[in-house]
């Protein structure tokens, strides 16, 4: 895919959403989301021990308010508000997540859910919001069963 492509898919908003990616490809679509303009943020999930680690790690790439509550309630209102980080779009990294998804199943497919929605409302706004999800190239073929 060339750069233009990967541009024009990020820019669309009506199709951002929650994606598993090859983790070989997580920084050129990082690269691209800063050159459109917008936040990019990474969050690393290796050592990532439970929900509260998460959510911290989230909180923390997010630059996150006081007033975030550490659970997935606040995250829900903390990623479709993000007035202190205003930006055309929004880009979310999330690196090392095939380990984290193998010990802590159920709260992945929450984390899934709390970020589709987010996506959902914002391109309801005309603004892309990304999660992309960075998994070894030879799993992806598993999640999409």
């Amino acid at each position: 895919m060339s750069a233009v492509d990967l541009r024009a898919i990020l820019a669309d908003a009506d199709h951002s959403g929650a994606y598993f990616i090859d983790e070989r490809d997580g920084d050129a679509m990082a690269q691209t989301g800063a050159a459109l303009g917008y936040e990019v943020m990474r969050v690393d999930l290796a050592d990532c021990t439970d929900k509260g680690d998460l959510l911290g790690r989230i909180a923390q790439a997010g630059g996150f308010p006081e007033w975030f509550g550490g659970n997935w309630d606040a995250l829900s209102d903390a990623l479709r508000d993000l007035s202190w980080r205003r930006a055309p779009g929004y880009l979310w990294l999330i690196v090392n997540a095939a380990t984290w998804r193998a010990a802590h199943g159920e709260d992945f497919d929450v984390l899934l859910d709390v970020l589709n929605e987010a996506a959902f409302e914002w391109a309801g706004d005309g603004v892309a919001f990304w999660a992309l999800l960075a998994f070894p190239g030879d799993q992806l073929t598993a999640l999409e069963d």
